[in-house]
């Protein structure tokens, strides 16, 4: 049995990754956003429901790690048939991304995880995040980044899986 202390963790975000832009248009304001984080999203349908069981048996604790924040249980944990999942506690998403820039989340990521190996996927990972991570981090550490496009695909979740079973294993 693996360590709980040890257990990696899975730090997912939804817009773009769970949830495919494909073809969307995106919010561009607060308002907006509000509503596309809402039920009522005829986006949501791009969901893919056999993920949510996939990522369960994965050896990991998943952690939610997106502006969506709390929402993310309330809309997208039911559709994946996922359990209500934590929350990591993110700073405001910035209203532009920057290039360039550490991504806004990658800091908290590392304090959250406090050592304990990791895997985040996000479509805004950037090469900046990984050798941030690398220097910052003393546990290992998988940043996938996905393609907003079409969002987690079997692959990636293949990938995943790998990972997370080679560092439980490890443990």
């Amino acid at each position: 049995m693996i360590d709980p202390a040890q257990r990696p963790l899975l730090f997912l975000d939804v817009d773009g990754t769970l949830l495919p832009y494909g073809g969307a248009n995106l919010p561009s304001t607060l308002e907006q956003w509000g509503q596309w984080q809402h039920v009522s999203n005829p986006q949501l349908a791009k969901l893919v429901p056999a993920h949510g069981s996939r990522l369960l048996a994965m050896p990991c604790d998943l952690m939610w790690a997106t502006a969506w924040m709390h929402d993310a249980n309330e809309v997208i944990a039911p559709l994946l048939r996922l359990p209500r999942l934590p929350v990591v506690d993110l700073p405001d998403a910035p209203e532009e991304d920057e290039t360039g820039v550490l991504h806004w989340k990658t800091r908290t990521l590392v304090e959250t995880a406090a050592g304990r190996p990791f895997a985040w996927v996000d479509d805004e990972i950037s090469d900046l995040d990984r050798a941030w991570v690398e220097a910052q981090h003393p546990g290992q550490a998988l940043l996938h980044r996905v393609d907003s496009a079409t969002g987690l695909t079997d692959t990636d979740l293949a990938l995943l899986d790998a990972w997370v079973q080679n560092v439980a294993g490890a443990a």
